[in-house]
């Protein structure tokens, strides 16, 4: 018999990878039989706190879940009134995707709430401990959500070591992020550039993703000018993704380095809809971060067998075995700049994705559901 299960955090009408996830998951229960509610913000961040152009998707709701807006992230009486209609809802699991400290006074006050009716386990997806940009708060704020769980998950161990410093006497649960599979089927290189409006006829690397320091889009523009990747007139670099910080700087650096004719800017949020072009209009998708914890974006190169060039930062190296399915290599142009090289000229192409292929496998929703129950039965 199915359990009944919330689970906390962005959903639709917000956008991004955290939504995208969290929906995800949510068809995974409902695939085991359980029943399911997505609990979401009405208001997520303070404009002035979002560094994007729109927080909201013109999408139409998914019909096949069930997602309540209820949360203001700024507005204690939303997280009482969120708090006491899960605690009364009493569901067997609740599940917080925690990301972000900013979320730690409004989610440890829903989740202490909720605590009340003495049945629901509260579990949270911990993203990030401490988070990729510093700031007042960060500690008080992410010490009062975490001590209102029970249990934790985390998808990488950096951030599972992280976590083991702030509740070391709490269960947590390593679980590998798992396939982004909801983007389509692939497609050929012909119809995806076809699509995106690009010329097939060149060999494509791509940088996807919201566009912030630490994910090193200028450690890949430096690499692009390193002068044996200048010499491959047929190779282009495609950057798929808004920028969440000043572009300024980055529009300078392609000046500099003279790489305004081998660069295809789409530096504007990309739908869902449109993720699979990019992803298969490319040979090689390279995260050139300079730390990170994990990246939704190398399970969506898994589900399109796409190889990679990692950086060997934060959770990166976990997912993809260097010389198996791409490259691990350190945060610097020189040498992200010899394994984009090396994977062009060594004829590795097939044979990783190949491996890829087999790999995936083990990243299965069914597995990541299974194995939060698990954990769910040691709390």
């Amino acid at each position: 018999m199915g359990k009944s299960v919330v689970i906390i955090g962005p959903a639709h009408p917000l956008r991004g990878g955290l939504a995208t996830f969290n929906e995800r998951l949510a068809r995974a229960f409902q695939e085991r039989g359980d029943e399911v509610e997505i609990v979401t913000f009405s208001l997520q961040y303070p404009s002035f706190l979002f560094p994007g152009k729109s927080q909201f998707l013109d999408e139409a709701a998914p019909q096949d879940l069930s997602i309540k807006v209820l949360i203001n992230s700024v507005n204690p009486l939303s997280w009482y009134n969120t708090g006491n209609y899960i605690r009364k809802k009493k569901p067997d699991l609740v599940i917080f995707r925690y990301w972000l400290p900013f979320m730690g006074p409004a989610f440890g006050t829903i989740a202490r709430l909720i605590r009340r009716n003495n049945h629901s386990r509260v579990l949270a997806i911990t993203d990030n401990v401490i988070p990729h940009e510093k700031r007042p708060g960060d500690v008080p704020f992410t010490k009062y959500f975490l001590s209102s769980c029970d249990g934790f998950v985390t998808m990488s161990k950096a951030v599972q070591q992280d976590l083991e410093r702030f509740q070391p006497q709490k269960p947590n649960k390593y679980l590998s992020h798992p396939l982004y599979d909801n983007f389509g089927s692939p497609e050929t290189k012909a119809e995806a550039c076809a699509a995106i409006n690009l010329d097939p006829s060149y060999k494509y690397i791509l940088f996807f993703g919201f566009i912030r320091a630490y994910k090193g889009l200028d450690l890949l523009l430096k690499a692009m000018a390193d002068p044996r990747l200048k010499q491959r007139h047929d190779i282009k670099f495609i950057v798929a993704g808004e920028f969440y910080e000043d572009a300024a700087p980055y529009h300078t650096l392609i000046q500099e380095l003279q790489l305004q004719d081998r660069l295809e800017l789409r530096t504007e949020f990309i739908p869902n809809g449109a993720v699979k072009h990019y992803f298969c209009a490319a040979d090689l998708i390279v995260q050139p971060y300079k730390h990170a914890t994990q990246s939704g974006v190398t399970q969506v190169a898994y589900h399109f067998n796409k190889p990679m060039v990692v950086t060997n930062v934060g959770g990166l190296a976990e997912m993809v075995p260097h010389g198996e399915v791409g490259y691990v290599v350190e945060p610097e142009p020189q040498a992200i700049a010899t394994a984009i090289l090396d994977f062009y000229s060594s004829g590795k192409a097939a044979s990783y994705s190949e491996n890829i292929q087999v790999f995936k496998r083990k990243f299965s929703w069914e597995n990541f559901t299974a194995a939060i129950y698990e954990l769910a039965q040691k709390v």
